[in-house]
């Protein structure tokens, strides 16, 4: 395996350092990153749903307003000719007649 001399100082260095317990200063600052952090992903998102909710308006009006010409034809001409909404009372007549 090669090793660079120029680098083994700069390993022995990140070697030799051992973890700290962070100080009341840098709870408080690394707490404060966090809200602010909090505080653009939050903006973020709500611009982002926003833009989203905005382009899909968009998208359905188009389209609802495209669609206005074939929706009168399909009212006023509906497929298979004449269509009659309604309830349908039928009478069944038996073999001798009566109705039933």
């Amino acid at each position: 395996m090669y090793k660079d001399d120029r680098l083994a100082g700069l390993f022995r260095t990140f070697a030799g350092r051992t973890a700290q317990a962070p100080s009341l200063l840098q709870k408080i600052v690394a707490g404060i990153g966090a809200v602010i952090l909090f505080g653009l992903a939050l903006m973020f998102s709500v611009v982002l749903f926003a833009v989203v909710v905005t382009a899909g308006a968009v998208v359905w009006a188009y389209l609802w307003w495209t669609s206005r010409k074939l929706r009168r034809q399909m009212r006023d001409n509906p497929p298979g000719g004449l269509v009659i909404e309604g309830e349908v009372i039928r009478e069944v007549r038996t073999r001798d007649g009566d109705a039933g």
